[in-house]
């Protein structure tokens, strides 16, 4: 793919996903969305605080891409637990988890499922889920933040 075309590419994509992501991002109140579409990743990150109001940034990289075509820093968590996944597969929620929803340590917040094997994720600290960062079923890699609590 010649660079016009990826930039051609990403503009389309940028135009079509970003609103989209933008409104869902505000109506689930989460701290950012990303999405693949073909060999692109647009990732939208909404601004602190709070995460349901104000601007958005946004990324968007070409797969294999080191460099942000458009660069936006990463949101500082402000002392969140970052519940990562422990390995690679498909992540799946627990049913009726979502941001303001208390938990404990050890509480079980989804799974991930590798080869036919599911890998528990739990709450590492007690407090408050803020953000789902994932979505549930999407492939995640070992180490990818799943979900941000808020310790207590």
């Amino acid at each position: 793919m010649s660079d016009r075309d990826a930039a051609r590419a990403m503009s389309r994509a940028a135009a079509e996903l970003v609103p989209a992501l933008t409104e869902r991002l505000k109506r689930l109140g989460l701290g950012e969305i990303e999405v693949r579409r073909g060999d692109l990743r647009v990732r939208v990150a909404a601004s602190d605080p709070p995460p349901r109001s104000g601007p958005v940034e946004v990324t968007v990289t070409r797969h294999g891409s080191a460099a942000p075509v458009i660069p936006a820093p990463d949101p500082d968590p402000g002392g969140l637990d970052a519940v990562t996944s422990p390995a690679v597969g498909h992540f799946v929620y627990v049913e009726g988890l979502g941001p303001g929803l208390p938990v404990t340590a050890g509480t079980e917040l989804g799974h991930v499922e590798m080869l036919g094997v599911r890998h528990e994720v739990r709450a590492s600290t007690a407090g408050t889920v803020r953000h789902l960062v994932a979505e549930s079923g999407e492939p995640v890699e070992y180490g990818q933040v799943l979900v941000e609590v808020d310790p207590t």
